[in-house]
């Protein structure tokens, strides 16, 4: 096994150093969704949930949460984004609202976590501001979708894995 990255040498939490690492372009994009009954999603789509404007509020979360990731998942580095993007599609047939965040910046890290934490936080805040209507929600499927740059280059979630619920290595 290879020595883990996250760890010094007594096996203390340690955060790597990118330091020599060169600058890329980086991308990456997740989602997340929250499944809920046909009328909570219709006053979500709708705009008439009591507490306010739900797509806009979790737009504006989860925008405000990748940018504190470093904050929120130990040993992240701080990242000088460039762009932050929280889009959201009202899937009725599924009874679902999806949540897709794409995030960049030119660096020595990748910005996955930070995708990942915007959809999450997003859904979360979906969750929130719906929660009078309907407090079964679920929120699943928080996942990479892709990531582009850096050393180990691009990578993209296999349609048939993803259709099928299969984990890839």
């Amino acid at each position: 096994m290879s020595q883990l990255t996250h760890l010094d040498r007594d096996g203390r939490a340690s955060m790597v150093d990118v330091g020599d690492k060169q600058s890329s372009s980086r991308e990456a994009v997740a989602e997340a969704s929250v499944y809920m009954a046909p009328a909570t999603l219709a006053a979500v789509r709708d705009g008439s949930v009591p507490k306010g404007d739900v797509l806009a509020a979790a737009r504006i979360a989860g925008i405000m949460a990748a940018k504190r990731t470093h904050d929120l998942i130990p040993l992240c580095h701080p990242l000088q984004l460039s762009k932050i993007a929280v889009e959201f599609e009202v899937d009725d047939k599924n009874g679902r609202v999806i949540v897709v965040g794409t995030v960049r910046c030119k660096g020595r890290t990748g910005v996955e976590m930070e995708a990942l934490t915007a959809v999450s936080v997003a859904a979360l805040t979906i969750y929130d501001m719906a929660k009078a209507l309907q407090k079964s929600m679920t929120i699943s499927d928080i996942r990479l979708l892709r990531k582009q740059g850096g050393k180990s280059g691009d990578w993209e979630r296999a349609a048939s894995a993803e259709s099928k619920g299969a984990v890839e290595p």
